[in-house]
């Protein structure tokens, strides 16, 4: 039986456009019908569907007079529901900007791939304000993970709707923002590809913030291959200068401190059997300390967190206004917490984080670091709702890993390895000091397959 258009990888279904075995018309239809079809009504909170036929159409047209823009040309995307588009209101998640003015224009990146030829299927739920790494959203529902067989649990935040609509095979591919993890967390957890650049990397014109010094975006997709592509796109390229690095020699070290602490069973041996993968792929690995992690937990433990401080500076005339009745009291809880933090305690702050971010590139040189994505398995959401302790520490410990990259401003690429408790996804994520992108990029797409093993 032949795919759906929805779960195909970005390069097979460019293949069938570019040939024109498939038309893009088709393909959007095909689309909306799965996710109509589909019984999980949470991952959406938008439907483009006029926009898309219309975006459609002129991509056929385009194709059919030999014209394409290129391998995108045709391809469709979802939106995290923080990127503006043009005549919408910007609801992150919340209810309480469902009357926000609707913006005037599509978010930079929106438009960038829109140059491209992708077409706007839609907007993704999320946690509400990306601020939870979990993806439970009381206003708009909580996406099940697809691979939850047992009970429903939880697809990972905050961009939850953007990684089951790719997991689910609804769109070969969804955009989402990380500042603390919230494209590699629910990447790993639904056992797909989840690429977070490095900050700055691409502009965040017309994305609702959540921390301006952490604040990052990546795709969430199938492949590392289908992540490059998207990547090239929203620099303006037809094509990617990225290039696969050979896999031999190339130096990957293991921290042995913080990120293996409480770790599952199941992850760690389906990391461990990743790890002995690429070693007889030729990969050099080594094992080490990283010292910046402790300094980080510490720091948080006697500052507070700085995304907690820069979210409670954004939302503090909200926090102390009637909206925060209408927002999700477990994010009230955490971003009221950012208040406690001083204003030298904010700069102590900063000022550790650009010492460790130099002490760790020189640690690092010219290493890839490897380490579990997430500690643990996607966890059953119903005890997640009721238990507000239980959401506490379960959020602490999924953002942990990740959250130390966005810390230290590094890329990360999020690949499966296998699967760990009641056979949920297990994610591997590959890092890289700050702009070290393409080295990421190109080693991810020489190690993917080798990482996944037998993961499909």
């Amino acid at each position: 039986m032949t795919k759906p258009f929805g779960a195909m990888t970005v390069a097979q279904l460019s293949v069938l456009i570019q040939s024109g075995a498939a038309d893009p018309v088709e393909i959007v239809r095909s689309i909306f019908e799965g996710i109509d079809k589909h019984p999980d009504k949470a991952i959406f909170t938008v439907l483009l569907k006029e926009r898309a036929v219309e975006e459609a159409r002129a991509s056929s047209r385009r194709i059919r007079d030999g014209r394409s823009l290129g391998a995108l040309d045709g391809i469709p995307i979802a939106w995290k529901d923080l990127f503006d588009i043009e005549g919408l209101a910007t609801t992150a998640g919340s209810k309480v900007l469902t009357s926000a003015a609707p913006t005037a224009s599509d978010a930079a990146i929106v438009t960038a791939l829109k140059r491209a030829g992708m077409i706007s299927i839609g907007r993704t739920n999320m946690s509400e304000f990306a601020f939870s790494g979990l993806g439970i959203n009381p206003h708009y529902g909580t996406p099940q993970n697809p691979h939850g067989i047992d009970v429903p649990r939880i697809p990972g935040g905050s961009s939850s709707g953007a990684a089951v609509a790719v997991a689910a095979g609804l769109v070969p591919v969804a955009m989402g923002t990380d500042t603390g993890g919230s494209v590699r967390i629910p990447a790993a957890l639904n056992g797909i590809a989840g690429y977070k650049a490095t900050r700055g990397r691409y502009t965040m014109d017309g994305v609702f913030p959540l921390a301006k010094s952490l604040d990052s975006l990546g795709p969430l997709c199938r492949t590392v291959k289908d992540a490059v592509w998207i990547d090239a796109a929203m620099h303006g390229l037809t094509a990617s200068k990225v290039c696969a690095r050979p896999l031999k020699g190339i130096e990957v070290a293991i921290p042995q401190n913080v990120v293996f602490d409480g770790v599952e069973h199941g992850v760690a041996a389906a990391f461990d059997a990743a790890v002995e993968r690429l070693a007889k792929a030729g990969a050099i690995i080594s094992r080490m300390a990283m010292p910046a992690f402790d300094e980080i937990l510490a720091s948080m433990a006697r500052c507070g967190a700085l995304v907690t401080a820069e979210a409670f500076a954004l939302h503090r005339e909200r926090l102390a206004g009637p909206e925060a009745a209408d927002m999700d009291r477990r994010v009230v809880m955490r971003t009221r917490l950012g208040e406690k933090t001083a204003t030298p305690d904010y700069i102590a702050i900063l000022d550790l984080r650009a010492r460790l971010i130099a002490e760790s590139e020189r640690l690092i040189g010219d290493r890839l670091l490897a380490f579990p994505s997430v500690a643990h398995v996607a966890p059953p959401i119903a005890p997640l709702e009721t238990d507000d302790d239980l959401f506490v520490a379960t959020n602490a410990k999924t953002l942990r890993n990740t959250a130390l990259g966005n810390f230290l401003d590094w890329c990360g690429v999020s690949i499966p390895c296998g699967t760990g408790d009641a056979g949920m996804p297990v994610g591997f994520l590959l890092s890289a000091p700050a702009n070290r992108d393409e080295a990421l990029l190109g080693a991810a797409l020489s190690a993917e397959a080798v990482i996944r093993g037998d993961f499909v």
